[in-house]
């Protein structure tokens, strides 16, 4: 059966199915619009470790952990790890896996993570190389703050468009057999880059990425936006959101009736994320908490998650490069 369809994506010939998840956050999450569909909330953002980096790889264990124990199995059942965060050379993810004896798979796709994790493990298990395998991503606001802006200690002040890194971790198991809802089809992103340099504005930077990668998802598999009950965008915040609606609507479809954006759905307005959530926990906590429980009690059945990334890096920023956006998406269905 021929599994590729059309430029960029892929019909999934025996559709993997996402047996189990887990995710995890921060108090700021606890505290949001989601707080209920947490597997585990954590008081603080070091969970009484010496760094945020150790905490970040506390949750991605936990979340791995959890999601194989939810599957009705442990570990010992996974066959390969597919999972990433924010840091340089992955180093969450690196010290998080030490411990899990698991054949592991890093992935780099910024906050595009999670999406990239679900696909590469369906690829995996409907060509019949892995029988259960886990997607997972994890981001820390500390951490990540660090690296590509500054530390919080100096309590720099923060632009309108600027989006709050969620604290937290998804993780989902995919299998070739079992209950839950499966991944029918997904759609390879390509590199989109406008020419954004404002690392505090990546909503604007990432939405044409989505629009790309919606577009072509659209042209491939034939499934309009009514096809779904809702469309999820990754972590583009309130503004990147009003321009992928904007930018779809140019292009003659209206998507306003069944689309958000995850980065819109964790923080409360009087939170004061500014114009919403990013990093790979946004959409990885969203989708394996409220998403899947949804899902599972058949209150949404079709759903097109699509993760995006900005690919900037410290380095590329201070040689003054614009930012390199990427959007992946792929079809859960029950």
């Amino acid at each position: 059966m021929q599994k590729t369809k059309g430029k960029q994506s892929i019909l999934f010939a025996n559709p993997p199915v996402v047996t189990g998840t887990a995710n995890i956050g921060g108090p700021m999450e606890g505290q949001g619009l989601l707080g209920d569909y947490f597997d585990h909330l954590m008081e603080d953002n070091l969970h009484d470790l010496s760094s945020w980096e150790k905490c970040e790889s506390y949750m991605l264990e936990q979340v791995i952990k959890t999601a194989a124990q939810k599957s009705g199995g442990d570990m010992s059942d996974i066959d390969y790890v597919f999972a990433g965060d924010l840091l340089n050379q992955l180093m969450s993810t690196h010290f998080a896996l030490r411990s899990l004896s698991r054949p592991f798979i890093g992935l780099y796709g910024a906050c595009s993570t999670m999406a990239l994790s679900m696909i590469m493990g369906a690829i995996t298990v409907d060509g019949g190389f892995a029988n259960k395998v886990v997607g997972a991503a994890s981001s820390h606001h500390d951490a990540a703050e660090r690296q590509y802006r500054f530390p919080t200690e100096l309590g720099v002040q923060r632009p309108p468009m600027a989006q709050w890194t969620v604290t937290g971790a998804g993780a989902a198991v995919i299998a070739a057999a079992g209950f839950g809802p499966r991944i029918t089809a997904a759609t390879i992103g390509k590199i989109v880059d406008l020419g954004v340099k404002d690392p505090n504005s990546l909503g604007p930077a990432m939405a044409p990425a989505a629009v790309d990668t919606l577009w072509q998802h659209i042209q491939d598999t034939g499934r309009q936006p009514a096809y779904y009950d809702m469309i999820f965008t990754g972590d583009l915040g309130s503004v990147g959101k009003t321009l992928v609606i904007e930018m779809m609507k140019e292009k003659g479809i209206d998507i306003s009736d069944n689309y958000e954006d995850c980065g819109c759905m964790i923080y409360k307005e009087e939170q004061d994320a500014h114009a919403g959530a990013s990093g790979c926990a946004s959409s990885a906590v969203v989708f394996c908490g409220y998403i899947y429980q949804m899902m599972t009690e058949l209150k949404l059945n079709k759903i097109l998650l699509i993760g995006t990334g900005s690919l900037h890096s410290p380095t590329s920023y201070q040689q003054k490069e614009s930012i390199p956006c990427i959007a992946h998406a792929v079809a859960v269905e029950i």
